[in-house]
This record gives structure tokens, C-alpha cells and sequence, in this order.
């Protein structure tokens, strides 16, 4: 079949052997899938991955159980034993033996064909389209700032990076809140988030002034989270959306003075996602830079890391 791989380079394969369905899991063909920020990092060395690529998508199942056969689906990412203490506590997105779509011990979606856990789908409403359906992992990762952070509407709060999570975390939080600002360095990803209503300052405008209730670092960048701290107010809270596969020595000592509350941030609810898209209550459409055909996918990989990409997309079938 025809994949994205990394092994060191990108390439890309007409000959990757096409996966099969084992116990417990589905054949999907994949119909379309989103390049991610998480993507560009794996071609810098993040996780030490090899394998296909990818793992924002929406498919339809060929093969598994029949209940599943024929529907368009999507799949959260961590593939998980479902023994261990953490999955059986709950933590299953923690569990110590997961495997993660095209991100570590598992190959992803930048192919024809994907092989994923039953357990791990979900099925996509007629009234959400593949577009929006390509949204639902990272729009889901945005939800997740809701589970772990109380928010109260006279909250300032910052959005620090412009891109396509902090584009998506700015849209889930802006119905909440009256001091919401998008911080980025370009002025296309700023102008789209001005068009859904979203305050915005430029980054070599901005100035920290330690003032912010929750501050949300989704640069993907090491330096974003000494500007959170600058940023944030004595006993606020940073949520950390970044992943990046270099890091830089950082001064933590702001944290332990002004007492503030550390929140990793990584992946959140699909039913959330599905539930906004099918009311139409979040667009994400407009947030599509570009689209490209699987043959095409590394030139998809350059376009996603320019400066004014937000979301590029694989067409694959």
C-alpha cells in the first residue's frame, strides 16, 4: 500500500505491506488525515519514531466486527493493554505499555489502510463531515483544558501560540470567558482567529505582565514556557499544551516563588469533539490552509511547517 514512513527520512512507500485486523481490532481505510505540529516534531527526532506517520483522521472499517463494518469512524490514539494499574484506575491514556498512533510503537495514518483497536473508535455523525471529522483528536486535546482547569467567565486568560491548537483551545474557551487573547507571530493565523470573534495581539507586541488568571502555552516551542511565566499571575495556573523534541535549560524558580500550578495538557474527550462539530457549535473548517493527495504527502509535511499553515490536510482516498 501506499505510506508516509520515517525512518530517519521521510519517504514515501508504494510497497508498505498493508496491516491486518488482529483480536480486538479494525481495518480502517483511511479517507482523510490532518498533518499535526506533533507530526513535524517526529521528522526532528520526537519519540525516536519510525514507522508510518499520522494520527488525526476519519476512515471507514473494512474489516472486524460486523457491528463496526462499513461505519465512518475516528480513533483515539493510545492504544493501551486495558490490565494495568493505571487502566484500571482510569488512566488508560497513561498506561505504561500504550502504543500511540504514528507517534511511538505504532504505525499511523498517513497510509491507505490503518489497523486500530475496536476499543479506540468512535462513530462519526452523518451531519459531521470528513473535514470537520479530521478535527475531532485535536479539538478533543483542546477539551481537555476544560477537565482540568476551573474556569470562571471574568478570568483573563492568555492563549500563547496561534497555531492549530492554539486556534482550537482559543475556540473552545472563548463562549466561557470575557478576557480571552490569542498571542502568535503571524498575521494570517491571527486574522482567522479575528474572524471567530477571538481578541489577538502580536507576539513582538505582547508584554508579560504577570497578570493573566491561566495562561495555555500551545507555541510547540521551548520558549514558550518561560513567556507563560512571565505571563501568568502569582498562584495562576499554566496549562502546557507543547510537545517538542528539543528542550532548553529553564530557570523554574518563578514557579516555586509566585506558587504557581503546572498542568500538562495532552490528549482529551472524542464525544466532546464529535457533539460540538455535529451542532455546529465550533468551525473548523475555516482553519484548512491547504490539501494534498497521499502522493503528495511530503509536500503536505513542508506546507504544514510554514509560517502561515494552520491546517493541512491529506486526501487519501
Amino acid at each position: 500500500m501506499l505510506a508516509l514512513v520515517y525512518d530517519g527520512q521521510v519517504s514515501l512507500r508504494g510497497d508498505y505491506p498493508k496491516p491486518a485486523a488482529q483480536e480486538g481490532e479494525a481495518l480502517v481505510a483511511v479517507r482523510m488525515a490532518g498533518v499535526c505540529s506533533t507530526d513535524l516534531e517526529i521528522v526532528k527526532g520526537y519519540m525516536g519514531f519510525t514507522g508510518v506517520m499520522g494520527h488525526e483522521f476519519v476512515g471507514h472499517v473494512v474489516d472486524g466486527p460486523k457491528q463496526w463494518v462499513g461505519k465512518r469512524v475516528v480513533a483515539e490514539i493510545n492504544c493501551v493493554c486495558g490490565r494495568c494499574d493505571l487502566c484500571q484506575r482510569g488512566l488508560s491514556n497513561h498506561c505504561p505499555n500504550r502504543t500511540v498512533l504514528g507517534i511511538d510503537g505504532r504505525d499511523g495514518v498517513f497510509a491507505e489502510y490503518a489497523a486500530v483497536p475496536v476499543a479506540n473508535l468512535h462513530a462519526v455523525p452523518e451531519t459531521v463531515g470528513d473535514i470537520e471529522a479530521v478535527f475531532v483528536e485535536p479539538l478533543a486535546a483542546a477539551y481537555q483544558v476544560l477537565r482540568q482547569v476551573k474556569f470562571d467567565a471574568d478570568d483573563e486568560v492568555v492563549v500563547l501560540g496561534a497555531g492549530r491548537l492554539g486556534q482550537l483551545t482559543a475556540r473552545v474557551l472563548k463562549p466561557l470567558l470575557r478576557k480571552l487573547v490569542l498571542v502568535g507571530r503571524h498575521a494570517g493565523k491571527l486574522d482567522a482567529a479575528e474572524k471567530a470573534g477571538i481578541q489577538t495581539a502580536a507576539a513582538d507586541e505582547f508584554a508579560p505582565a504577570a497578570r493573566a488568571d491561566v495562561v495555555v502555552d500551545a507555541t510547540g516551542t521551548p520558549g514558550g514556557f518561560e513567556v507563560a511565566m512571565r505571563t501568568v499571575r502569582p498562584k495562576g495556573t499554566i496549562v502546557l499544551k507543547s510537545t517538542f523534541a528539543a528542550a532548553e535549560p529553564l530557570n523554574l524558580s518563578p514557579l516555586v516563588i509566585n506558587e504557581v500550578t503546572v498542568v500538562g495538557s495532552r490528549c482529551g474527550p472524542f464525544p466532546d469533539a464529535l457533539r460540538v462539530l455535529a451542532a455546529g457549535e465550533v468551525d473548523v473548517s475555516a482553519l484548512v490552509t491547504r490539501r494534498f493527495g497521499l502522493s503528495q504527502a511530503p509536500a503536505a509535511l513542508a506546507a504544514a511547517a510554514g509560517a502561515d499553515a494552520l491546517k493541512v490536510l491529506i486526501d487519501v482516498e
